[in-house]
């Protein structure tokens, strides 16, 4: 980045906190509805949505949540295997048409620029970006908009930088705080912009809003066991079922989509003692013939079975955490992405209170 540039962002992100702050503040404003649950019951069709400046220019970015999502488009229960992975914390996305930005961006000059003690280069900074804007100055790899670009109303928008509301890093969540830049129609954003919204992106935030069904493991025996009775495990086939959520921005001439797909892949449990032995022994219980573990019938207690634990002691006057673990496969694809794209995999934990007993004998 050349030294030009860098000055502008700095501008851009000291001077120009209240104005770029607020049109991003502007898309994120916008109040999320919460539609009807998915067919596992557990997520909502949510939506971000914004106005429009009368003239039928769509006026803010706008991504739609659909499928097995949180209700009210907040983070879902999935957490990544991978302690590297982060869903993204901000992005640039479609605003504005040139004639709303132009109103909204001339109101917020004015008001920075009538501000007490704004001179020195914080007023310089805004002077810039108001030639910027209706001069057509432009610097380095950034072009200058004349008039706000209201001749090509209707051929393009103007992107933002937006927030990811549910990052919790503010440094992270503000960092797109580049000015907002015209896209034109069916164009894609200049390469610089390298967080602008794209399929892979919108995969993220799926994936972030995805909500998975519970894992409820069921036991036999169910809460209270004996000490080195083998504990029978197993999930419902109903848990295997693939869940999918979509993210997906749709407005004029810019529409693109993303499918994140979670498919079941293994049990984990954790006995929450040392004094146990999981069954097989790393814990992993796998997927064999579309089911994860054995429901116990009768006439089978002297047998090992496939998904279970066995306690060695009592948990005396309390219980032990049963900590179950299922691991889902997650990938996705998206507009421009004919096949399926892997993700790090994702996990749902549940903790169940387990009793165990010592085994009573009586002596004769």
């Amino acid at each position: 980045m050349n030294r030009s540039r860098r000055a502008a962002r700095r501008a851009s992100t000291a001077a120009l906190t209240f104005t770029v702050g607020a049109l991003s503040a502007l898309v994120l404003a916008a109040p999320a509805h919460a539609g009807e649950p998915n067919k596992n019951g557990d997520g909502a069709s949510t939506e971000e949505s914004g106005g429009s400046d009368g003239t039928g220019i769509y006026a803010a970015a706008k991504i739609h949540y659909s499928g097995a999502v949180a209700k009210g488009g907040s983070s879902g229960n999935v957490t990544s295997a991978d302690v590297n992975w982060d869903p993204p914390p901000c992005w640039y996305a479609p605003a504005y048409g040139a004639k709303e930005f132009k109103k909204k961006m001339t109101a917020s000059l004015k008001e920075q620029m009538g501000a007490p003690g704004m001179g020195g280069h914080a007023g310089a900074a805004l002077a810039e970006t108001q030639r910027h804007y209706e001069d057509g100055y432009g610097w380095a790899d950034t072009p200058g908009y004349k008039d706000y670009n209201v001749k090509k109303d209707g051929e393009g928008m103007f992107w933002a930088g937006v927030e990811n509301p549910d990052e919790p890093d503010y440094l992270k969540r503000t960092s797109c705080s580049d000015l907002p830049f015209w896209v034109d129609n069916g164009e894609a954003p200049p390469p610089q912009y390298e967080e602008a919204i794209t399929p892979e992106i919108l995969a993220a935030l799926a994936y972030q809003h995805m909500k998975l069904p519970d894992t409820k493991v069921t036991l036999a025996p169910d809460g209270t066991t004996k000490v080195n009775l083998p504990t029978w495990a197993w999930l419902d086939r109903a848990t295997f079922d693939d869940v999918k959520a979509t993210a997906a921005i749709d407005v004029p001439g810019f529409h693109i989509q993303a499918t994140t797909t979670a498919t079941p892949k293994s049990l984990t449990l954790n006995p929450g003692t040392k004094d146990a032995t999981t069954i097989p022994a790393n814990g992993e219980c796998p997927i064999v013939d579309g089911k994860i573990g054995e429901p116990y019938a009768k006439g089978k207690s002297k047998e090992t079975p496939p998904c279970g634990i066995t306690y060695r002691r009592s948990s005396g006057d309390g219980t032990f955490p049963l900590k179950a673990s299922l691991t889902w496969e997650i990938s996705w694809t998206g507009t421009g992405h004919a096949g399926p794209t892997s993700m790090p995999d994702g996990t749902i934990e549940a903790v169940q209170d387990i009793t165990v007993e010592e085994v009573q004998s009586v002596n004769r």
